[in-house]
């Protein structure tokens, strides 16, 4: 890619957090408000605590996702800080990676409206997955030979950064293969995903 034509990191960053708060935003969509055809307030009464309870599985699914999302972007974030520089290969990488994030939605939908079929924990941890694994050969690619980060980097910097997506993507192969088994065990180990986000860098990086 020639300097005429070369996409520069800024922009990158820019089409991927806007990407990323559409997304982010379309999950939230996917919970509609309950209707019931009666306007008896005896009626209403009763029926509405039931119908916002049925509603749990599209509101777990979508604070998982909210929250994995939220985890993607701050790992891209991350990446994007030690990378300096773009070529055609990041570009497209990213491209990718960022269809891969603006299915989710899809999956997440799915998933709070099948909750209890394996198919639909099948899709949604494949798209976890690919999100995950991409983000992870963007990181590779990068640093491969110091290709688009500071020859300087400290190679701990390159080993330690993608641990919190290998583990991600551990726990969604888990998660997955669990399904196989239990559905309801597999739904919930999805929530594992959490837990590096939150952990401090010492214990996930095996750094102070």
């Amino acid at each position: 890619m020639d300097d005429e034509t070369r996409i520069s990191k800024s922009r990158l960053e820019a089409l991927t957090d806007g990407i990323f708060a559409i997304v982010m935003t379309l999950l939230v969509l996917e919970i509609a408000v309950p209707q019931i055809l009666s306007h008896e307030p005896d009626v209403v009464r009763a029926e509405l605590p039931k119908r916002l309870f049925d509603l749990w599985p599209k509101i777990f699914s979508y604070v998982i996702s909210f929250i994995i999302l939220a985890i993607y972007w701050r790992g891209h974030h991350r990446q994007f800080h030690y990378i300096k520089h773009s070529d055609g290969v990041l570009v497209w990488t990213n491209i990718m990676f960022l269809m891969a994030v603006s299915f989710l939605p899809f999956s997440t939908s799915l998933l709070g409206e099948y909750i209890d079929q394996q198919i639909s924990v099948f899709i949604y941890g494949s798209n976890s997955i690919v999100i995950a694994l991409l983000l992870y050969i963007q990181w590779r690619y990068a640093t491969d030979h110091y290709r688009l980060v500071d020859k300087n980097l400290d190679p701990n910097i390159i080993r330690r950064l993608p641990r919190r997506v290998l583990i991600g993507i551990l726990a969604y192969l888990v998660a997955i293969g669990v399904s196989f088994v239990n559905i309801q065990s597999s739904v919930f180990l999805f929530t594992l995903i959490v837990i590096p986000a939150i952990l401090p860098n010492r214990i996930v990086y095996g750094v102070r």
